[in-house]
């Protein structure tokens, strides 16, 4: 049995569903809009690099400058703010600002892998140093993903409505907003208040997408 409060947490994932008209009376304050960041900042990260940059979207002129980019998406422009979510392609450079405070304090046995700080140094910087060609951009999406979904999730938990967006010019989201080689767009969420309901959308049966302790070997090869 679910408790009250997981019921409610249920409600949230299962009430989420992807807006695409949304009324452009309504508003977010900076503080409100903070908020749903913080939260969406908790989201889990590789080593705890947070592989993310957030891109707030409120003033009419940088929306309608990236309504353009977006593909003409009218939901860029009339949502209350629209994030575009960055993934951070040199999230090793984070180790101080996220270790150094913590150990320096003398806390890192009351933090999860942070009494191993030297080691874990030494693990990203490896890892980094070594990367394959695709390793860099993988983990940079990989990580900023979680953050976005986190996101979205935040938002109904307010009473808000999201829409999440692949279809825009990453590069020409890059030149227009001047963002540094350090960084990719992953993509973007608008958030606000619907003006119509979300379109119905199907999904597979649970039995569809489950496979128990591994696929059986092809005997058809």
């Amino acid at each position: 049995m679910f408790s009250d409060a997981q019921t409610d947490f249920i409600s949230i994932f299962r009430e989420r569903h992807s807006v695409r008209y949304f009324d452009p009376s309504h508003t977010l304050s900076e503080h409100e809009i903070k908020e749903l960041l913080t939260l969406a900042g908790t989201a889990p990260s590789s080593w705890n690099l947070q592989h993310w940059k957030f891109v707030a979207f409120t003033d009419s002129a940088a929306k309608e400058k990236l309504f353009s980019i977006a593909n003409s998406q009218k939901q860029v422009v009339n949502a209350s703010v629209t994030i575009a979510i960055l993934g951070d392609l040199q999230a090793n450079r984070n180790v101080e600002t996220v270790y150094r405070p913590i150990v320096q304090a003398g806390l890192e046995d009351a933090y999860a892998g942070y009494a191993s700080y030297p080691t874990l140094i030494g693990q990203i910087e490896g890892a980094y140093a070594n990367a394959t060609p695709t390793y860099r951009r993988d983990e940079a999406i990989r990580n900023a993903s979680l953050a976005a979904m986190q996101l979205m999730l935040a938002a109904r938990a307010k009473g808000l409505d999201s829409g999440p967006m692949v279809g825009f010019d990453a590069d020409a989201f890059v030149k227009a907003f001047n963002v540094p080689t350090r960084y990719i767009p992953v993509l973007l969420v608008a958030i606000g208040k619907a003006t119509k309901p979300a379109r119905l959308t199907t999904r597979f049966s649970t039995e569809q997408t489950i496979v128990w302790n591994g696929f059986e070997p092809d005997t058809t090869l």
